[in-house]
């Protein structure tokens, strides 16, 4: 298993409770595919996009850091993609 790392910017205009049961989502399709998430953190404040995605000016950043097998992390993305709360993600691989 790889480690990665995952960075999604997120609506900025959830509440606190959509909030926590989108990141309780996130966790668990790494843990539902035999991952582990080893840290995850929200950055403090709304930031402002250098330019608009899906016609929002400004998101909340997540970042996530876990284990995973390689071949499923196509599958994943996949899954983020179609959570219309997630406006993008990037996972990198972590060396």
């Amino acid at each position: 298993m790889n480690k990665y790392e995952a960075m999604f910017i997120v609506k900025p205009d959830l509440s606190e409770e959509e909030r926590k049961n989108l990141f309780g989502q996130i966790n668990d399709v790494v843990v539902k595919n035999n991952g582990k998430v080893i840290e995850s953190s929200v950055w403090p404040e709304k930031r402002k996009l250098f330019f608009p995605i899906k016609k929002y000016r400004e998101g909340v950043y997540y970042l996530l850091n876990f284990s995973l097998a390689p071949l499923i992390v196509k599958e994943i993305i996949h899954t983020y993609k179609l959570n219309e709360n997630i406006l993008r993600v990037l996972i990198t691989k972590v060396e």
